[in-house]
């Protein structure tokens, strides 16, 4: 591959003009022929065996000539890209071939590159800390989810439901006096005062016994996602099974005992206290790093192509994906049960994109502007590093990450450090 010229042509794209020698572009022809030969049929050869002169002959020099380039341009332009400088991003390619045939091939690409940025003033970037305090409050909170995690469901028999309690209910929604898709059900545990329903359903249940036969009214929002039901008033025939409260057991030591490697409740209470306090320390940080983060992208100057954030988008939706599948569901059926469109979906991710290119792209100036770079050793040990977590040999995680993508991520993590420990707290 030859780099002939690099010249920009607007903001952010360039047209760079390359040249493929001969050698390497008769490789991919003859690659593609290989590939093609066992669909094409030549009178006097059977099926799959015409040799490639032939077909040539038949159908023109250049047959395979389009398919051939197209098996090599993307590497030929990441290498002109590099060659000149340019850091690519995934967008609409356009090509203009100018030469073609045995002594190579000169074609003309332009493409969408990485903006330029330029950023000052992000030594000093002020913040406001979160308190680190740990209030007997807190201890006390975190203590009751302990007891309510270990309570136990018993059945009230002597008074009506109440907030808070567990009713087991049978249902039946009636729109018009006709039941409607999705609005029945028996032997649902419904939690009073959980908004699981639609406002209106859980209070009118509060106050009835069980074993009571009932009709509530309800209207459905404005913006309830079954169109046949927004703004609708309906009413629901409730029968009230059974209604059931959390019993918490009494924390003492014997409690203490049973549910941790402490024997006294005060014991238990001071390992509570420090574990909340190196939680608050995290959050502390995390909350001191997300505000450095919307400094940054204050600071920011940049006309950033909007392919960064549609790009972006789509690894967030990716990642979003892969967790669901852990979870035993596929992208597309959960988009069918919860109504979402694709478009709603990549709406739902935009401004979180925007906001992850925009601290990437501060956070790359920075780093060349403070001159850190991640050395062949760091880039090496981030392999072992990601071999060890992911318990697979050092060989895939190569195969899977490129070292400029590892020695990048590397040097934006090093730039936000830089960012952070020269960041000042603000007075009170």
């Amino acid at each position: 591959m030859k780099l002939i010229s690099s010249n920009k042509v607007e903001t952010n794209r360039y047209e760079l003009q390359i040249e493929i020698d001969g050698e390497t572009f008769m490789k991919a022809v003859n690659a593609v022929y290989k590939k093609q030969v066992k669909s094409i049929s030549i009178p006097g050869f059977r099926k799959g065996k015409a040799p490639r002169a032939i077909i040539e002959r038949e159908y023109g020099e250049g047959v395979f000539y389009e398919d051939a380039l197209k098996e090599i341009y993307p590497a030929a332009i990441a290498e002109a890209a590099k060659e000149a400088g340019l850091e690519l991003v995934r967008d609409k390619i356009d090509l203009d071939v100018e030469k073609a045939g045995k002594d190579g091939v000169v074609f003309k690409a332009v493409v969408t590159v990485e903006p330029e940025v330029t950023i000052e003033n992000y030594k000093g970037i002020t913040y406001k800390p979160m308190s680190l305090e740990v209030t007997d409050e807190d201890v006390d909170a975190d203590v009751q989810k302990v007891l309510e995690r270990n309570s136990r469901l018993v059945t009230v028999e002597d008074r009506a439901a109440e907030n808070g309690d567990i009713t087991v209910i049978d249902f039946k929604g009636l729109l018009d006096g006709e039941a409607f898709e999705g609005g029945t059900s028996e032997n649902y545990n419904l939690t009073l005062g959980s908004g699981s329903f639609i406002p209106g359903f859980e209070d009118q249940i509060i106050g009835h016994n069980a074993g009571e036969e009932f009709t509530i009214d309800v209207t459905f929002p404005e913006d309830y996602q079954a169109e046949e039901l927004k703004g609708k008033a309906v009413q629901f025939e409730i029968k009230l099974h059974e209604i059931k409260k959390r019993e918490l057991p009494v924390f003492d030591d014997e409690f203490v005992k049973d549910v941790s490697e402490f024997d006294t409740v005060d014991a238990y209470k001071a390992d509570v206290r420090t574990k909340l306090e190196s939680s608050r320390k995290e959050e502390a940080e995390s909350d001191k790093e997300r505000q450095v983060a919307d400094k940054l992208q204050e600071l920011l100057q940049a006309e950033i192509p909007e392919a960064m954030y549609d790009n972006q988008v789509d690894n967030l939706i990716d990642e979003f994906s892969m967790n669901l599948r852990a979870q035993g569901i596929d992208l597309q059926t959960y988009m069918q049960y919860t109504g979402l469109t694709e478009d709603k979906l990549r709406e739902t991710y935009y401004d979180r994109a925007v906001s992850q290119i925009k601290v990437r792209l501060a956070l790359k100036k920075i780093a060349e502007l403070e001159g850190i770079k991640a050395s062949d050793e760091d880039i090496e040990n981030k392999y072992n590093e990601l071999a060890e977590t992911y318990k697979v040999e050092v060989a895939r995680v190569k195969a899977a990450f490129s070292a400029d993508d590892i020695g990048g991520d590397l040097e934006v993590a090093r730039a936000l450090d830089l960012v952070k420990d020269a960041a000042v707290a603000a007075e009170e």
